[in-house]
């Protein structure tokens, strides 16, 4: 009985998919669909400087000129989020008289595995 079962998962095989002389990629190159549709799909980004815990009261006792101290020290890289998920970290930067943000390190697609179950 396990022999007929061994022929069959042969017979179910897919070109490309471990045969002998044939790569992955190149099966993987022939079904390849076309993703242009998701070139226009909006993403959120935002940046994260740091955070901070607050009671309702100090909140409430916020005015102009006021300082919130953040957990992270000045100089530590931020956090760079697209649709609240860590993609990357990097540094904040001045170009023409605005802020932007360097990506110096990309999240790896392991830790982002391991974020979608959280």
């Amino acid at each position: 009985m396990e022999q007929d079962l061994g022929k069959t998962n042969q017979k179910e095989m897919k070109p490309g998919m471990g045969e002998k002389g044939a790569s992955p990629e190149a099966g993987a190159l022939k079904e390849a669909p076309n993703l242009d549709f998701v070139l226009d799909l909006p993403l959120e980004v935002s940046v994260e400087l740091g955070r901070a815990k607050m009671l309702i009261s100090d909140l409430l006792q916020l005015g102009q000129g006021s300082v919130i101290e953040l957990n992270k020290l000045a100089g530590e890289p931020v956090e760079i989020f697209v649709n609240q998920k860590l993609i990357a970290r990097g540094e904040v930067v001045v170009v023409n008289d605005k802020f932007g943000i360097k990506m110096t390190d990309i999240v790896s697609p392991q830790e982002r595995v391991k974020q979608l179950g959280s």
